[in-house]
């Protein structure tokens, strides 16, 4: 009895963890406001930050490995909350020093929590249109589990008597006006 509620305890504390490192999660800001970090980037420079998000690209550049992030809210936990709502697109550098994140790992549609301090802003292009993406240093990143689609396939059985569910052994059953 003992073990069974030692486990359960377990099962819930670890069930309730945070993605990211317990420090980081209490240093950090969530979700902070990317269109407040445009309009006044001086003030912000230098505080970590968790974000979450949806990649939309990942290539390598002369700091290290860059993530280009469309934004989604994070909870206490770090975990993504509103897949609806986003605040627009970030970039996230991984420093070359520190290693490299794959492109194909770290790829198109993966979801990610990412514990970073905000270092500036870059000017960038979707398609033709100009946009600042604010830029953020990677402390820590949680990559999701990839998203798959599950299709059930049931097997193909010939209409008989066995599998059919009122037909019994000796043929159909007898009409209704029989009872």
């Amino acid at each position: 009895m003992k073990k069974i509620m030692i486990l359960a305890i377990s099962v819930l504390l670890f069930a309730c963890a945070p993605v990211l490192n317990r420090e980081l999660m209490k240093e950090g800001t969530a979700n902070p406001s990317l269109p407040d970090l445009r309009a006044n980037p001086d003030a912000f420079k230098g505080n970590l930050y968790i974000l979450g998000g949806v990649i939309v690209q990942t290539r390598f550049v002369q700091n290290g490995s860059q993530m280009e992030v469309l934004s989604l809210a994070v909870d206490s936990k770090g975990y993504l909350k509103d897949t609806e709502r986003t605040m627009g697109r970030f970039l996230a550098i991984y420093p070359r020093d520190r290693g490299f994140l794959d492109p194909e790992v770290y790829k198109k549609g993966r979801a990610v929590t990412l514990a970073a301090v905000f270092s500036g802003l870059h000017t960038g292009r979707i398609d033709d249109m100009d946009y600042v993406y604010p830029v953020f240093e990677i402390r820590q990143v949680y990559l999701w589990e990839e998203q798959r689609d599950y299709y059930n396939v049931y097997p193909y059985y010939p209409y008989n008597y066995y599998t059919n569910p009122y037909w019994g052994p000796w043929g159909p059953p007898p009409p209704a006006w029989w009872w």
